[in-house]
């Protein structure tokens, strides 16, 4: 589905203002909402910070350059005085209280047992990791969007087919109403056909109120203002577009395109490579440092004098942690247990996608086919209501007759809405869990 919705960039404001009435397609309201998401800009904020991490263990393998002065005063003290025969005494330690340093060093690792190569490959697959949280994030917005909005737009379908009813109840009601005072109708009749339109009033209030708290939360995860009045533009009965014919065709697909299994995948080798950053401790280091000063006095100058001199040094470092008390070992079995875990959970993802594939496309399916009898039971419903209301009017059907078929026309009508809510929801749920 993020094929399809593209991810914007995150918007500064926190809310987005728009107009008091704003009508918005499937498209629209993903994309207000994936701008709009805290939980997607805080994966995006993580991904970033694995980024810097990627920087941070690519820098390991530079030369490390460090720049140092400084100024210190002393307290006067006793001058050491060497007496020279034949001339006069030589300071050895001369009273020098104003010390100024300058220090430039610069360090280069040489070999880490490959430490410094695995940090840097765990904190780029970290970061792809992070990457496909990312879209699994978007992905879950996009879908909990598509629900509200056909939530809303199922709300706003059933309450104009209770007005349609409520019209239909109203006229019969006047006609029995009529009838009773000719006599040509029992009492009956006429509190059949009020029980009816009150019960389709209760559920035009009920669709009112649905469609209240379904436009509040799509709001909520557009990030509209208090009081905006969201006008859905998607037609309910369009029909799905997406094929649930060959399943494991499908797991296939899913299981190439799951953001949550290739972040899975991802980390694995994170962990892998944490596992050689450990095993590298057994390893020796070795490095080399070079450093140039100048200073006043020079205290590797002797005797000191109160003048500014250069001196420097070139090291060549070796290491090896021989015996530490077991201390890589554990963490070389920690690392170990952790890409364990990986593993294990991936196939828990295998398991899942399979799982959810097969589930979605088995219900995009039966959504389906309850649209078409949906379909063919609205036509049948309105043929009969339409019959009914003929032969009513010609006084050969009674009025609990003409009753029963209005009745059947509503029950119809909003099981089509229902089924076709259905079907599009189905078809978003199977979108989401192929990755798309």
């Amino acid at each position: 589905m993020n094929a399809m919705y593209p991810l914007l960039a995150v918007m500064a404001a926190a809310q987005i203002q728009v107009p008091a009435r704003t009508q918005l397609t499937l498209r629209e309201a993903v994309e207000r909402a994936l701008a709009a998401s805290a939980e997607v800009q805080q994966a995006q904020a993580l991904q970033r910070a694995a980024d810097a991490d990627v920087r941070v263990a690519r820098a390991g393998r530079l030369p490390q350059v460090d720049l140092q002065a400084g100024y210190s005063r002393l307290s006067n003290v006793p001058e050491l005085f060497l007496p020279v025969p034949g001339g006069d005494p030589r300071p050895i330690f001369p009273n020098i209280p104003s010390n100024y340093r300058a220090h430039a060093g610069v360090s280069v690792p040489l070999y880490t047992g490959g430490r410094l190569a695995a940090l840097t490959q765990a904190a780029e697959a970290e970061r792809a990791g992070a990457g496909h949280d990312t879209r699994t994030t978007s992905a879950d917005v996009v879908l909990e969007t598509a629900g509200a909005y056909w939530s809303l737009v199922t709300a706003r379908q059933s309450e104009r087919v209770l007005a349609d009813a409520l019209q239909a109840y109203d006229a019969h009601l006047t006609d029995a109403q009529n009838r009773e005072r000719l006599g040509l109708s029992a009492r009956n009749e006429v509190l059949a056909v009020q029980v009816e339109r009150d019960r389709a009033e209760l559920a035009a209030l009920r669709a009112r109120n649905s469609a209240r708290v379904a436009q509040a939360n799509l709001a909520q995860l557009l990030g509209l203002t208090d009081g905006s009045t969201l006008e859905p533009a998607e037609p309910l009965d369009r029909g799905t577009r997406l094929e649930a014919g060959d399943v494991d065709a499908l797991v296939t697909s899913a299981l190439g395109a799951r953001p949550e299994r290739t972040a899975s995948m991802a980390r694995i080798g994170a962990a892998e490579a944490r596992v050689r950053v450990e095993r590298a401790g057994r390893l020796p280091q070795a490095s080399v440092t070079a450093a140039f000063d100048y200073a006043n006095p020079n205290r590797r100058i002797l005797p000191p004098e109160a003048r500014l001199q250069d001196s420097w040094d070139l090291n060549l470092n070796l290491s090896w942690n021989v015996f530490d008390g077991g201390r890589t070992s554990a963490a070389v079995a920690r690392a170990q247990a952790r890409l364990a875990a990986a593993r294990s959970q991936l196939v828990e993802v295998d398991r899942l996608v399979r799982l959810q594939v097969t589930q979605r496309a088995l219900e995009l399916q039966a959504a389906r086919a309850a649209t078409a009898v949906a379909e063919r039971g609205l036509e049948s419903a309105r043929e009969n209501q339409r019959v009914a209301g003929e032969r009513y009017r010609a006084g050969v059907l009674s009025s609990a007759e003409l009753l029963d078929a209005e009745v059947a026309l509503l029950r119809a009508s909003l099981e089509r809405t229902d089924a076709h809510a259905q079907a599009r929801l189905a078809e978003a749920a199977l979108e989401r869990v192929l990755g798309r």
